[in-house]
């Protein structure tokens, strides 16, 4: 696995990296880690995303780096951090994109196992078990010999730090742990990171009054284990600049007593309904994969276009069956 995509990165000299247009911590920092690990390789890299990069992400260095420039004279194209057609749906659109991705090759590099699809185009996948993707670069870098420069080390920790909120959720085991070491030995430092982080989650007095009316708005479903909040395009338009909407309250929603998942749904005025999940039982891939999303088993989401009367009930169901399963498997166990 790791010796075919280093035999694509080796043949060539000019290479596309294209994150989902959802991007996070972890798609920004592995994306921003390979530009600095191949860049003292040779080749001449550039950075894609469909949208820009969110605010509360330029705590991470590079991240003004990203365009929404699809650079069609690549030799090779790395996706990170997805591998579904859904999350890179704005790019295949693009006159020209498809065509590039289909007659050039692709590498993709992703962590979601649970959920791991298959793209419409031919490609390479580095797919491995890790809290990251740039957990997976960090073994395909050493694997291959590559150099780490201590700006591609503080990438890939302020990518694995996002993913595993800061090294806290279930997914954590000693192997990140020690992939975490080596790179503060490589120089990045978790305490910069954290206070740039900090810097940038600073929110308005008008962003925590919006966040009480969203907590206001939290409707609870299935006896309180489900908490759903609807979030319109009145009020992306209006706060996403500044913060995310849905990143201001789903932990809060989660922390409910009985709360087992928590679900943000935004709408947009094209008919696109967006679901982020984050839960305390190990549901959300299994609630997102109802819609046709992925993710972990604690944090996923989806995109559909459908209506949010059309959807909801078809939450509740899934929720529920998700919970069961769940239940059922903690008591054969």
């Amino acid at each position: 696995m790791f010796e075919s995509a280093k035999q694509l990165i080796d043949n060539a000299n000019k290479i596309l990296i294209i994150q989902a247009e959802n991007p996070d911590g972890d798609s920004l920092g592995s994306a921003l880690a390979l530009e600095e690990i191949l860049g003292d390789l040779g080749k001449k890299v550039s950075l894609y995303c469909d949208v820009d990069m969110p605010k509360y992400l330029h705590y991470i260095s590079g991240w003004d780096r990203v365009t929404q420039d699809f650079d069609t004279s690549a030799d090779l194209a790395i996706i990170v951090d997805t591998s579904s057609d859904t999350l890179i749906g704005k790019a295949l659109i693009i006159p020209g994109a498809r065509h590039f991705l289909e007659s050039h090759p692709v590498l993709v590099i992703d962590h979601h196992i649970e959920t791991a699809a298959t793209l419409s185009f031919d490609h390479t996948m580095v797919l491995e078990e890790a809290v990251s993707s740039s957990q997976v670069i960090y073994k395909l870098a050493t694997a291959c010999n590559w150099a780490i420069n201590q700006q591609a080390a503080e990438n890939m920790l302020a990518a694995l730090l996002s993913d595993s909120l800061g090294l806290s959720t279930q997914n954590v085991n000693a192997e990140t742990f020690l992939v975490a070491s080596k790179l503060t030995e490589l120089g990045a430092s978790p305490a910069t990171i954290e206070e740039r982080r900090r810097e940038f989650m600073k929110k308005s007095a008008d962003i925590l009054k919006y966040k009480g009316q969203l907590i206001e708005r939290i409707e609870y479903f299935l006896d309180g284990k489900l908490a759903v909040i609807r979030i319109p395009w009145e009020e992306i338009q209006q706060y996403s600049d500044q913060y995310n909407p849905s990143v201001l309250v789903l932990d809060e929603m989660r922390l409910v007593e009985g709360v087992e998942l928590g679900v943000a749904i935004k709408t947009y005025p094209d008919g696109k309904l967006t679901g982020k999940l984050r839960s305390n039982k190990p549901i959300s891939a299994t609630v997102a994969g109802y819609f046709g999303g992925g993710g972990h088993q604690y944090a996923a989401g989806f995109r559909i276009y459908e209506s949010i009367e059309t959807i909801l009930p078809e939450l509740l169901e899934a929720t529920q069956k998700a919970l069961q399963e769940v239940a059922n498997d903690t008591q054969a166990s």
